[in-house]
């Protein structure tokens, strides 16, 4: 009897043991390292993969340089970044910067991706003149986007109603080697005015204004899309901007020579002028590097062109996929190409 005890005792025992055996088994396969490790790009399920999600195109991030923050450029660069990071998912801002000349000696090394810049400055650029020592190379055209209409700016207590009447008057002509320093030289020229005739100043838009307004200067040369931030808050404070008209022969006179300019009116109503007043414009363009990605600036320029309607600033009335190749006097990138191909054709 005792031995029937005793085996039975063993053999309940044994049984644990191996219920115990067992459980630790299962518990060792289900937690061990192979069967608990979420192996990366999968689910617990092993017939789905997980892919994170790329990005569409391998750049981080978008400067474009623009103008000074009283100009044109920088309002409408600020739109521009805007529609552009929804586009592309590229993170996108506008750079204050000295405009035209210097965005193109920026985008050459390499110091942003974008630019506003003149046609014509665009095309000294390239063909290495005027302002430039060496030919840029590593430079293209996204499009063009509206007239720049050079805007000579004074005030009606000033006197001056014609260009003769800048002789010997401090002018603002902006920055050596900038797009405004050359079209004020150019049309004093074809007025018989040199800049020795003349004291120049060197100021921006914004520190132009002030300083007519502060009778620090007689008048200032401004080359941006009317309505320009710097002239309305100086007429803003002292309802008497003045801007001084270039006739029709001389004009004519000017396109002759430098065929990259046209005829402009800026109209009555602008800074409260009470008629429109005759001037002159060169084409305001974006230009971009050329080693930027084919499907990029296509997606760039799409992003602009076809969302023109989101353009607050007046000047969007004049950006069209339509006219975006106009004036444009450098090549012309391969995305930004096959965006117009599209469109116009």
């Amino acid at each position: 009897m005792k031995l029937s005890k005793k085996f039975m005792f063993l053999t309940i025992l044994s049984i644990l043991m191996l219920v115990l055996v067992a459980c630790g088994n299962d518990d060792s396969e289900t937690n061990s390292p192979e069967n608990n490790k979420e192996t990366e790009g999968q689910t617990t399920d092993s017939n789905t993969e997980v892919t994170e999600e790329k990005p569409l195109f391998d750049k981080d991030y978008l400067s474009i340089h623009t103008g000074g923050a009283q100009g044109t450029y920088y309002p409408l660069g600020g739109t521009f970044a805007e529609l552009i990071t929804t586009a592309t998912g590229v993170k996108t801002t506008a750079e204050v910067s000295q405009a035209s000349a210097a965005n193109m000696i920026a985008l050459q090394d390499g110091k942003g991706d974008i630019a506003f810049v003149q046609t014509d400055i665009a095309f000294y650029a390239t063909e290495g003149k005027l302002m430039f020592k060496e030919k840029i190379d590593t430079v293209s055209a996204i499009g063009a986007l509206y007239p720049e209409t050079v805007q000579l700016v004074t005030l009606t207590s000033s006197g001056i109603k014609s260009f003769e009447d800048l002789k010997g008057k401090k002018v603002s002509v902006g920055a050596p080697g900038s797009g405004t320093y050359a079209n004020a030289e150019q049309l004093l020229e074809i007025h018989g005015i040199s800049m020795d005739d003349i004291e120049p100043q060197h100021l921006d838009f914004g520190e132009s204004a002030d300083s007519i307004q502060a009778g620090q200067i007689d008048a200032a040369f401004i080359t941006a899309g009317y309505p320009t931030g710097a002239v309305e808050a100086l007429n803003a404070t002292t309802k008497g901007v003045y801007i001084v008209p270039v006739t029709a022969d001389k004009a004519e006179e000017l396109i002759a020579k430098y065929p990259y300019y046209a005829k402009d009116l800026i109209p009555a109503g602008t800074y409260g002028l009470t008629e429109e007043v005759p001037a002159v414009s060169v084409g305001a363009m974006l230009a971009v590097k050329k080693d930027l990605p084919e499907d990029l600036v296509y997606e760039i320029t799409k992003a602009i062109y076809d969302n023109t309607d989101k353009i607050s600033h007046p000047k969007g009335a004049f950006i069209n996929a339509k006219t975006g190749l106009d004036g444009i006097g450098i090549e012309v990138h391969p995305g930004a190409k096959k965006y117009f191909d599209e469109v116009n054709n």
